[in-house]
């Protein structure tokens, strides 16, 4: 009889412990999966097909850039097979591709042409790749060299800090893969030397963009220069800055030049990382400011560049606690939803060149791709370091 009250009692207790548990478990309460990159891989194949995932675009280009890092490592066919699904929606077997190329931000998943025809050697995406690299034998510049952001009156005669990424991987890549090496690394080194040169202040930050026209409404009528530190453009730069380092050889002219510009960035980003969480805001350089806030997709960013640069031994190793500073802060943005998926936040949407209250009224998205790419970039260059 005791055994019968004994196995009634558990019984009990276990369906009160049942009972106060919520239907749907808080994200922070779920278990972290071993994989944050496979789980947001997965979780983002499970909302999106190749068809729906979206168009020829510079965000869904860098997810998918961050998807193919995650398949380099793991393998898993599906993941290149949902890439190159996506990719040939815009190449046929010719290899025509219905973009103009006049802007930069048209050009980053060109990256994706060259890789798929470094795993599968189909000519049509090299036929792609190079309709790029002609583009840019005509495309615009500033009188220094620099490629305008995009050819449109709203954008001539500008260098936006962005640009640096959305050009400069893939010429590189392009080059080496193709044998053109002797233009691309002169090209990415200048064109990083050049935006670096406009951008870069005393502080080691970069101001957004560069007007070298002056006549836009937030160039400063004596440098041009835009007025803010925006936290994502100057991602793009680091990003693009240790890529390019990491291709390039080492007697590579501009290189030096490189290196310097790189170790102030450092330094800047070290000063200005919010102690409390590791992570940077929207506008870096004003964090003691109460409306302003972290911002995902840049830290993931600094952290994947801060982390790389020391790893290729680029920067000083003390940087290397900065990234994991980061990485730990990104990942308290990121929580699995009653469904199972990944939820990445605070990540700001697209944007153009404003003032400081323009830049802190961008929405704070969630599962953005310029989040989840920035995310993948930094979560394969540091888990498990």
């Amino acid at each position: 009889m005791n055994r019968i009250y004994s196995w009634i009692a558990a019984v009990l207790l276990t369906a009160s412990a049942l009972l106060s548990v919520p239907a749907s478990l808080s994200a922070r309460e779920k278990p972290a999966p071993a994989d944050w990159s496979v789980a947001m891989v997965e979780s983002t194949m499970a909302r999106y097909t190749p068809s729906t995932i979206g168009g020829w675009s510079y965000p869904v280009g860098l997810y998918l850039y961050g998807q193919y890092l995650v398949y380099q490592r793991t393998h898993d066919p599906r993941y290149l097979s949902f890439v190159k699904r996506w990719v040939d929606r815009f190449v046929d077997s010719s290899g025509n591709i219905g973009q103009s190329f006049n802007n930069l931000d048209s050009m980053l998943a060109g990256r994706l042409l060259v890789i798929m025809y470094d795993e599968t050697h189909q000519a049509k995406y090299r036929t792609a790749a190079t309709k790029i690299r002609n583009r840019l034998k005509t495309y615009p510049r500033t009188s220094d060299g620099g490629f305008w952001h995009a050819t449109s009156t709203s954008r001539q005669h500008q260098l936006w800090a962005d640009g640096a990424f959305m050009v400069n991987p893939f010429l590189a890549e392009y080059g080496r893969e193709f044998g053109d090496t002797a233009y691309a690394y002169d090209e990415v080194t200048k064109q990083l030397a050049v935006y670096g040169g406009h951008l870069q202040v005393a502080n080691g930050l970069l101001r957004h963009a560069y007007d070298e026209s002056k006549t836009q409404s937030w160039a400063d009528p004596k440098t041009g220069l835009a007025p803010e530190h925006w936290c994502r453009a100057i991602g793009w730069y680091a990003m693009a800055t240790v890529n390019i380092l990491d291709i390039v050889p080492a007697n590579q002219p501009r290189r030096a030049e490189l290196l310097s510009i790189l170790a102030k960035l450092a330094a800047g980003l070290e000063h200005y990382q919010d102690p409390a969480t590791g992570r940077w805001f929207q506008v870096v350089d004003k964090g003691n400011r109460s409306d302003n806030w972290t911002e995902t997709s840049c830290s993931s960013m600094f952290a994947f560049a801060l982390s790389r640069a020391v790893q290729q031994h680029y920067i000083d190793p003390h940087y290397d606690a900065v990234a994991k500073r980061a990485y730990q802060g990104v990942l308290a943005k990121i929580s699995l939803g009653s469904d199972g998926r990944t939820n990445l936040t605070d990540i700001s949407v697209g944007t153009n060149v404003g003032d400081y209250a323009y830049y802190l009224a961008r929405d704070r998205a969630t599962n953005d791709f310029h989040g989840l790419g920035a995310f993948l970039i930094m979560s394969e260059q540091l888990r498990g370091r």
